[in-house]
């Protein structure tokens, strides 16, 4: 099945892991090739105003500052989206029940595995003071 069809399957787990408080933590991992992007976390963030994640893009260089970035989920899909197929290859979300592992192999195709949960609790993000 086509990477974005199969993505739109994990981002419901997405949705109902947060749903549910069982929302611990989301990665974008394995780039392509060698890009000053490392990793892509999202991460629950305490707030009065709504469900919020803390975005966070982590670089290789040490000269490049993370940049990290409050956001509703909606608004982090539409962050995470464009960097699918073109910077990552896999995306991990990890639940307190269960570790799901979104991968788009070499012919542009979508899988989804579950594995046992890596947390055991949601643990809320601290926003880096600057």
């Amino acid at each position: 099945m086509p990477y974005q069809n199969v993505f739109t399957l994990f981002w419901e787990q997405v949705k109902e892991s947060v749903e549910k408080n069982q929302f611990a933590k989301l990665t974008m991992a394995k780039t392509i090739g060698k890009p000053n992007l490392k990793n892509i976390f999202l991460r629950p963030v305490a707030s009065e105003n709504g469900y919020k994640v803390l975005l966070k893009f982590r670089y290789r260089s040490r000269e490049t500052e993370d940049i990290e970035e409050e956001l509703t989920l909606d608004e982090a899909l539409e962050v995470v989206k464009p960097h699918l197929k073109n910077s990552f290859l896999s995306v991990l979300l990890f639940t307190t029940t269960k570790d799901v592992t979104f991968k788009i192999n070499k012919k542009g195709m979508g899988s989804i595995t579950e594995n046992a949960p890596t947390f055991h609790e949601v643990i809320f993000a601290e926003k880096d003071e600057e």
